[in-house]
């Protein structure tokens, strides 16, 4: 699924070429260590030159390194670049949709009654998998749902086509090929066949969306096949995931988040900011929205205080296993959508602030905020549409100096706003003219 980058910048490691990439495995007889000679047919070319040119690198130093080049062969001879990948990964949305709006369908009436019934149809095998790696079975069931609508969309793309596409295209090189690698060793492992290895445009793959590099570290099988199956077995699936949330700091017994209300003048500026207990945040009149009263490992845990929406919107204070969600998918949205999904389906009820309703934002929008800010003294990072924390801080200087309510959240009134100020601002800039704009001498 092309939203599914799965850790694809803050987890990805990048593989020493100069390791042996198969442990126990040896270079073949006659391959060089230093890889001066490699014998055998390189993969035959795909009528790209520069794809075909990296093909030919990557074969080499991938058999110089110790994998076998009859697999190298097999798996690589033929290999072309998907056009697909390529759209996928230089694509910037011309609208970007409002939390709002992708909050209402991943948590709507009809998600969290599947969500319900799949929770329901588990409990002859998901509840030894929460007690073992600590996760609460509702929130896997709700990653299940986010990353592939409960096993149904798992994405139909070529897995190492995918990730060679990527390595050749360069931005991600040195990933992409620790990838590659990876599914090769899943291939060469026989954990898993290349014509199983099916998923998204970035490499994710099965029912939770793990990448190669992932699969080999946290897959497990709980089914009782020996092998971890994440497309065909959503036990596997599930208790991958909740092995990867354990490794990544999962704090067992502990939430994700509470909605809260917060005072009226509150200071906005302080989200995404410092962290402390809620009984610190409490002096500042911020109060549980509903809800029992916190429990004693979240009481005396750190939280900090997030309003994704603005202060339109509801405002939650996120504990740390809610940044564990996000080592999951590097998202805000994401990660409020599974621990949302997961309340719902277990029983908890809507939200007490609903999320504001209002129009997508153009990339014109985006990148014509990122300039205004930049145009009038704040910055924002490159203006390239992305928003990310650099604009939202940003935007949160530039709010608090006019007396806003310092959010940080951009819309596109905002970026209007901000557009107009900066024009105008560059309209009174006083010109130079006559003997005074006149050059300097040098003596």
């Amino acid at each position: 699924m092309d939203r599914r980058l799965f850790m694809l910048l803050t987890a990805a490691g990048v593989v020493d070429p100069g390791r042996n990439p198969l442990p126990g495995l040896g270079p073949e007889p006659g391959l060089s260590p230093q890889g001066e000679t490699v014998d055998g047919t390189p993969p035959a070319t795909s009528g790209d030159p520069h794809f075909d040119a990296w093909l030919q690198s990557f074969y080499q130093r991938s058999a110089t390194a110790g994998f076998p080049q009859d697999v190298l062969r097999r798996e690589l001879n033929g290999l072309a670049p998907d056009p697909r990948v390529t759209t996928l990964d230089g694509r910037q949305p011309e609208l970007s949709k409002p939390i709002g709006d992708y909050m209402r369908t991943a948590v709507s009436d009809k998600n969290v009654a599947l969500g319900r019934a799949k929770f329901a149809a588990a409990q002859a095998w998901l509840p030894p998998i929460a007690d073992r790696f600590g996760p609460s079975a509702q929130i896997l069931v709700a990653i299940w749902g986010e990353e592939s609508a409960y096993g149904a969309v798992q994405g139909d793309m070529d897995v190492i086509r995918s990730l060679a596409t990527l390595a050749a295209g360069g931005r991600r090189r040195d990933w992409a090929e620790s990838q590659i690698w990876d599914a090769l060793r899943m291939i060469v492992s026989g954990q898993a066949s290349r014509a199983q290895m099916k998923g998204s445009w970035a490499g994710a793959m099965g029912q939770t969306q793990l990448i190669p590099e992932a699969y080999l570290a946290v897959a497990v099988s709980v089914d009782g096949n020996g092998r971890p199956d994440i497309w065909n077995s959503p036990a596997d699936a599930l208790a991958s995931a909740a092995n990867l949330l354990a490794k990544d700091g999962w704090q067992r017994g502990g939430g994700w988040a509470r909605e809260v209300i917060l005072p009226q003048n509150f200071d906005y500026s302080v989200t995404e900011g410092p962290q402390q207990t809620p009984s610190a945040w409490a002096i500042d009149g911020v109060r549980a929205a509903a809800g029992p009263a916190w429990s004693e490992a979240d009481a005396n845990a750190p939280t900090q205080l997030i309003t994704p929406a603005g202060a339109a919107g509801p405002a939650f204070l996120v504990l740390p296993n809610h940044f564990v969600i996000r080592k999951y998918n590097n998202s805000t949205s994401y990660a409020l959508a599974v621990g949302l999904l997961a309340d719902r389906i277990a029983g908890a009820p809507p939200l007490i602030t609903p999320w504001p309703v209002e129009p997508p934002m153009t990339s014109q929008d985006r990148i014509g905020a990122q300039q205004g800010l930049v145009a009038l003294g704040f910055n924002p990072g490159e203006p390239d549409g992305v928003i990310g924390i650099n604009t939202r801080a940003a935007v949160r200087a530039w709010q608090k100096a006019r007396g806003l309510p310092a959010d940080g959240y951009l819309t596109a009134a905002l970026s209007r706003q901000l557009q107009d100020e900066a024009a105008a601002s560059v309209s009174k800039t006083p010109t130079v003219t006559g003997p005074a704009a006149a050059p300097a001498t040098r003596n």
